[in-house]
């Protein structure tokens, strides 16, 4: 690939990802209820889920995906019931609001953290929507291996994605404190969080679906 198309195919995503989208907003919900640290495992989780879609891209099951209202609808609906278990769980919380300080993540939850990003990345079947509709753009046959050049655009995303999305974790834990500070209870931000997974659940079933 040309090295003038590999830059404005960095700056085309580096703007794009200043929007925030679902992923963001989920990684923000996480800092807010649990901190900086749980943010951040976040990130990776979502970077993790993001490569599978890049993967399965390169490979052509995502074209597959998108050519299947079926599987695009049951990839839907599963990741948007996810979402909302996750805001109900946290809305139904046993903490009581009673004390002024919001305690940390246990270091033990880490992986649990990551695992249920990757999920909740991985079973958003608007990221191959997007990957399949965007990268293309960018991509010549004439420029070697149409694989090669999809896996190279989806790392180079991916990096900036991973930065994006570690900034606006580390905003939402800025955020998080400013709450605490501010006397707010923990089950205030227990709410918050909560409605912010629900919300993300309900609009993630509003996704179009595929043209058959």
């Amino acid at each position: 690939m040309e090295f003038s198309t590999i830059w404005l195919f960095v700056i085309a995503a580096a703007t794009l990802l200043i929007i925030p989208g679902p992923a963001v907003f989920y990684i923000m919900a996480r800092s807010i209820d649990q901190g900086k640290k749980a943010g951040l495992v976040s990130v990776l989780g979502v970077s993790l889920g993001g490569s599978v879609h890049v993967l399965a891209g390169a490979i052509g099951i995502s074209a597959i995906l998108m050519t299947s209202a079926t599987a695009f609808n049951i990839v839907k609906y599963l990741g948007a019931a996810y979402l909302i278990y996750l805001g109900c769980k946290t809305l139904f919380s046993t903490s009581d609001g009673t004390t002024s300080e919001i305690p940390k993540a246990p270091h033990e939850k880490s992986l649990k953290i990551f695992c249920q990003s990757a999920i909740v990345e991985v079973m958003n079947p608007k990221t191959a929507l997007f990957f399949l509709a965007f990268f293309p753009q960018f991509i010549s046959p004439s420029a070697g291996s149409v694989t090669v050049q999809f896996l190279l655009l989806g790392t180079i995303f991916l990096i900036l994605a991973f930065i994006s999305d570690g900034l606006y974790a580390i905003l939402a834990a800025s955020i998080r404190k400013r709450i605490v500070g501010g006397k707010a209870s923990s089950k205030l931000v227990n709410r918050i969080t909560g409605y912010f997974y629900i919300i993300l659940g309900v609009f993630s079933t509003f996704a179009s679906p595929p043209k058959t």
